[in-house]
């Protein structure tokens, strides 16, 4: 860890700022790396109600559980 300390010790403000930013932008990406793929396993559990509600319908409904 010294090492890296000794390093930016020598670099500019400017280039100090930079640097920084890079970190931050290596510890979000390794974060995103970190989570679990979606997982999809509910697809086609409605299907059975297909022919009894449209799309519309659901969004009207969803629209009324919002409101309450």
């Amino acid at each position: 860890m010294t090492g890296i300390e000794e390093l930016v010790r020598e670099l500019s403000p400017e280039h100090r700022r930079e640097a920084l930013d890079f970190v931050a932008y290596l510890l979000q990406k390794q974060k995103r790396k970190r989570t679990k793929p979606l997982r999809q396993t509910w697809a086609g559990a409605l299907r059975r109600y297909r022919d009894t509600y449209t799309a519309l319908d659901l969004q009207k409904e969803s629209l009324s559980w919002r409101t309450e």
